[in-house]
């Protein structure tokens, strides 16, 4: 039909990420009821096989069909790809070909993405970790899932990692979340309100360190001067 348009938004060109452009193909060949001929094919005629009428005008429609579900198929993936399946004859062979290539690769990426969810599950605060090491882990691995197809929000690594600082973070970590909408902040808000509080914290253990090494060579000298008067008595 001259009305039917089979050129899709550009999410359901293949971008490389298997399910997702399977399940969206695989949709729409279904809504335009060509989903049938792209899993069963069109079969070969054996030689000398006479068709009625009624047979001749079901296997043209089951080819415009096919045309019609290969024509779709070759707008939806790149070129790149294009060159290795040129010649492939029929919708079902175009699909197959598709499924066998990256399929396996899909179910790779599914499982690495698992194990990288368990990653960020468990990731904790290093004792001693500095704030901007400990935002680098994180977001190595929440960058990897992303990767990997996962659409993490920012939110959630924001949430993932107050939850997850050690406890001298405690009194900043509360602050935040009280004043703060953490929906709407942007990780590099949060790096940057931890950074100021370290940074005090560090100001903090110095200048104790300080006073107790003062103390400590006072006592000392005061402990010379008692042990100097008592020698001449």
């Amino acid at each position: 039909m001259a009305s039917e348009n089979f050129v899709q938004p550009g999410h359901s060109r293949f971008d490389g990420h298997y399910d997702h452009w399977s399940m969206l193909v695989e949709n729409f060949l279904r809504s335009k009821e060509y989903w049938t001929v792209v899993v069963s094919g069109v079969a070969e005629l054996a030689e000398g096989v006479v068709l009625t009428d009624a047979q001749k005008v079901e296997l043209e429609g089951k080819k415009l069909k096919d045309l019609k579900a290969k024509n779709y198929l070759f707008q939806a993936i790149d070129r790149s790809i294009l060159g290795s399946i040129l010649c492939k004859e029929t919708s079902k062979q175009i699909w197959d070909s598709m499924k066998k290539k990256y399929e396996g690769i899909a179910k790779a990426k599914r499982a690495q993405l698992q194990a990288l969810r368990g990653d960020f599950e468990t990731l904790h605060m290093k004792s001693g970790e500095s704030v901007s090491d400990y935002f680098s882990r994180t977001m190595s691995i929440a960058n990897k899932m992303r990767i990997h197809g996962d659409k993490m929000a920012d939110a959630t690594i924001i949430e993932k990692i107050l939850r997850s600082m050690t406890t001298k973070f405690n009194y900043v970590v509360c602050s935040i979340k009280e004043s703060k909408d953490t929906d709407s902040m942007s990780i590099d808000e949060l790096q940057s309100s931890l950074l100021v509080h370290e940074q005090k914290m560090n100001r903090q253990d110095k200048e104790e360190q300080a006073l107790q090494a003062l103390a400590s060579k006072g006592g000392q000298e005061r402990g010379r001067g008692r042990g100097r008067g008592g020698n001449d008595g």
